[in-house]
């Protein structure tokens, strides 16, 4: 049975955060363990941590929808569509990143990925922000290497796999990545450049030779 946090907190569903914030100071001075003794300490360090984690949901957007709908669900049906909660949280990260506050839209679309790992657009778009610090540059790896694999031979995510691991300095992986999108969609002037500056041009890939692949393709 799913807990009720409104009635955890005694507030309305339909309560504003202000009145959950006021509420929830009431309630922890009242029921903090620091003010009973024994059994009482016990019970009361229970009732506390509900308290917490009550206040903790309600005062999330998003974990406050979910509660709701699970409060809305009908006893013995299936949890939440995670897909409903991604998108949230895709749009969330999106009106960040277009704001170029690229911590919270990487803090989002990291959410995206937890809440539903399937999510080949979020993957995505967590690799596209951490492109934009160096030092997210493992993570970006680790993004776009999964987006990749959920969603094989697409070329606007193989071209950014190739950027990813050229910006990392592993110019292998990204030929790899960059040398899959030119055999999916062609010539690419910017995959070509992309490789040239890598230090090889598609045309002296091993085993193609002048007269080779890549060089009928350019």
């Amino acid at each position: 049975m799913v807990k009720d946090f409104y009635s955890v907190l005694s507030v309305p569903r339909k309560a504003k955060p202000t009145e959950i914030k006021k509420r929830f100071r009431e309630l922890a001075r009242q029921r903090h363990p620091d003010r009973f003794q024994g059994d009482d300490k016990a019970r009361a360090e229970t009732e506390f941590q509900n308290l917490t984690e009550a206040f903790n949901v309600l005062m999330d957007p998003i974990r406050r929808r979910q509660h709701d709908m699970e409060l809305d669900r009908p006893s013995g049906t299936p949890s939440h569509d995670p897909s409903q909660v991604v998108r949230v949280y895709l749009n969330r990260g999106i009106r960040a990143y277009k704001l170029s506050n690229f911590p919270e839209a990487a803090d989002n679309f990291e959410r995206a990925t937890k809440a539903d790992a399937k999510s080949y657009q979020a993957w995505h778009h967590l690799a596209l922000t951490c492109v934009k610090e160096k030092k997210w540059l493992p993570k970006a790896q680790v993004a776009i290497v999964k987006a990749c694999e959920l969603k094989p031979n697409h070329i606007p995510y193989l071209k950014l796999a190739g950027k990813i691991f050229s910006l990392s300095g592993m110019a292998s992986k990204a030929k790899q990545y960059y040398n899959e999108a030119v055999n999916l969609g062609g010539t690419d002037p910017s995959i070509r450049k992309a490789l040239q500056a890598l230090g090889k041009s598609p045309e002296e890939e091993p085993g193609e030779g002048k007269a080779g692949l890549f060089r009928k393709m350019w």
